[in-house]
């Protein structure tokens, strides 16, 4: 859907993507969160679907000298995924990437573990898993998320987030099986430009939805 919708919060947001999938008629089994901004989202969407909630935890691969130009994404399983035009644009080169890949999915590892305060990661065979974020701009961290669940038995991957760029969420459509998205404009500068209120989320607060 295109356009230029705003959020309260990400709640808000949540309850928005929640009526849309009910809509959709998907038919969720376990709803996955991207921590830590994709929390606040997740909860109220696994309330309103009645399903429980977890997450999926994956970690940007910064450029050498810029951490914050993704070169790619690891998941903690180690599924990666490349951002081969960025790579070519930097002093990247391969060594370079397997190394912070290796140190990445090693701290998505660890993230996972927190948030699920050892609880094993969920069975998801056979399932219809909704994956949810605050939003997306280049999506580096949700391909590799969503390459992680192709690793599984999972029966359906639908991706939810409130909004995007038309070109990345064109390109992570071929990724899932569905992409919910409530809003695709044309002019994005970035996520929190479509939130009256975008704090950060600590992790001390995005935990707490887990548990709940």
């Amino acid at each position: 859907m295109e356009g230029t919708r705003r959020f309260s919060d990400r709640t808000d947001a949540g309850e928005r993507l929640a009526t849309a999938l009910r809509e959709r008629a998907v038919d969720a089994d376990v709803v996955l969160a991207v921590p830590r901004g994709g929390l606040p989202l997740g909860r109220a969407i696994a309330d309103a679907l009645d399903v429980p909630l977890d997450v999926v935890v994956a970690k940007k691969i910064g450029a050498p000298g810029n951490p914050e130009y993704a070169v790619g994404a690891v998941a903690s399983d180690g599924s990666v995924w490349r951002n081969e035009g960025a790579l070519d644009r930097t002093d990247s080169d391969e060594e370079y990437f397997q190394r912070k890949r290796e140190e990445e999915a090693e701290n998505a590892r660890r993230k996972a573990d927190r948030y699920r305060g050892g609880r094993p990661s969920p069975d998801l065979t056979g399932k219809t898993v909704v994956v949810v974020d605050d939003g997306i701009a280049t999506g580096s961290t949700v391909r590799a998320c969503l390459k992680r669940l192709r690793g599984t038995a999972a029966a359906e991957i639908v991706l939810a987030v409130p909004v995007g760029p038309p070109d990345t969420i064109a390109e992570v459509e071929a990724a899932a099986d569905e992409v919910v998205c409530l809003a695709t404009p044309r002019s994005f500068f970035g996520v929190g430009q479509f939130y009256d209120d975008f704090g950060q989320v600590s992790d001390e607060e995005a935990m707490t939805y887990v548990e709940q």
